[in-house]
């Protein structure tokens, strides 16, 4: 590009020199970040670690290897099939066999990753991918938490968020982990006021799993917030200032960016459903009709019922069997508990990118007429719903928080190994 009167050319040993403190300051920034991170992270890995042993244990005692129940059941079969063989051409109509209701971007980078590794290590680069990607979600679930409340808040969250009952799904090759990293980037890119980000990051999200369009709501939502605020105040002639938050932050749909940034909101918002949108437009051309998405998601009897099948297996499990199933009981205390918790959530007025976010996964996973016993799964990425209790285990005194978080982790991991060896369906 030729050198305007505005902007005079830069040698290249001047612009090395100009770029090299931007980059200089990255690091830094990257580094402070990690470090406030850190704890966080490590009580993270903790709870974590406890879960694999004991899964470790109860494998030995049946015989079973801790590999095959981490990389290579369920769901990771079928991700690992896309991977292998690509997605079906036809929908044939069988029950529960085609495998366009799987989301694509897990097994694009399972893929990736083990395409310059020996055949067969597919199963080992999902599971490691999902790990990574676990711990770059509780950095996200942490740094939002810090956000809005504190450091101290931030890390219970993230340990919270890692000792949830079916919480060893987040070492395993699933995407939640993944969605839950993406989710949790994008939601503070949007507190941060960084548009464009949010929206990248919901996109990829949206090519994850069915529920990004949960986070493209809220990234949409919050961006046409902020774009009606800011033409209301520059029609009042007021100036735009950025309210607060919880914990003195700006919050997320309740501070004007200036004018300049407006481009940004905009672009943020449009790309933010992209992803989810782009998948099912994909699916309707290879399968020739405009419903192919949702004409493959009744092959999975995964239909929007308005809820039906969520309360009659809840009044099933809990009133009419006399010995339910310990994971179904699981299953729907966790329905029970995240419900009660997002009207704790409303009334404590969280960002409204949060409350538009886990309110609309509630409303996609109990609404479901599809199976019942993996929900508590398909919760797994709404970590806001574990602001209260973060805070309330925050302002305890340091004993109490540390015997909660740690009842809750032995819990956890004890559920976590029911769940993959005695439980005989998915989780």
């Amino acid at each position: 590009m030729p050198p305007t009167a505005f902007a005079p050319p830069v040698a290249p040993a001047a612009e090395g020199i100009a770029l090299r403190p931007v980059r200089d300051g990255a690091r830094h920034r990257s580094r402070r970040a990690l470090r406030r991170a850190a704890p966080a992270l490590l009580g993270y890995v903790a709870v974590r670690l406890l879960g694999v042993v004991v899964l470790a244990k109860w494998a030995h005692l049946k015989g079973h290897g801790l590999w095959p129940q981490l990389a290579n059941q369920w769901d990771s079969r079928w991700y690992l099939g896309i991977a292998n063989r690509g997605y079906d051409e036809v929908l044939t109509g069988a029950r529960n066999t085609c495998n366009l209701a799987f989301f694509p971007l897990y097994p694009f980078l399972v893929k990736a990753f083990a395409h310059p590794l020996p055949p067969g290590h597919r199963a080992s680069t999902g599971l490691a991918l999902s790990v990574t990607a676990s711990l770059l979600a509780a950095w996200g679930v942490f740094a939002v938490g810090d956000r809005l409340y504190g450091r101290r808040v931030g890390v219970v969250l993230a340990v919270l968020w890692g000792v949830t009952p079916v919480a060893l799904v987040q070492w395993m090759g699933y995407t939640e982990s993944l969605f839950t990293a993406l989710a949790a980037w994008s939601l503070y890119a949007v507190l941060t006021g960084r548009w464009v980000w949010a929206g990248s990051l919901s996109l990829l999200a949206g090519l994850t799993r069915p529920t990004g369009v949960a986070l493209a709501a809220a990234v949409t939502v919050s961006a046409l917030l902020t774009l009606r605020r800011a033409r209301r105040e520059r029609a009042t002639g007021a100036e735009s200032v950025p309210a607060t938050g919880a914990g003195g932050p700006p919050a997320a749909g309740t501070g004007n960016p200036p004018a300049a940034s407006m481009a940004r909101v905009v672009t943020g918002c449009v790309l933010a459903p992209l992803g989810w949108l782009g998948y099912l437009v994909w699916v309707a051309v290879r399968l020739g009709r405009w419903d192919g998405y949702f004409a493959v998601q009744r092959t999975w009897t995964n239909q929007i019922d308005g809820g039906v099948e969520t309360l009659r297996s809840l009044r099933e499990t809990l009133t009419y069997q006399a010995r339910p199933e310990l994971f179904l009981v699981v299953v729907s205390l966790v329905i029970m508990l995240s419900a009660g918790l997002y009207a704790v959530c409303v009334a404590r007025r969280q960002p409204p990118p949060l409350l538009i976010f886990t309110g609309t996964l509630l409303v996609i996973v109990l609404c479901s007429g599809g199976v019942y016993f993996p929900r508590a799964r398909f919760l797994l990425p709404g970590f806001p719903l574990l602001l209260p209790f973060a805070v309330a285990i925050a302002r305890a005194k340091r004993r109490t928080a540390l015997l909660v978080l740690g009842g809750a982790a032995l819990c956890s991991a004890y559920l976590g190994a029911y769940m993959a060896l005695v439980w005989p369906s998915a989780p």
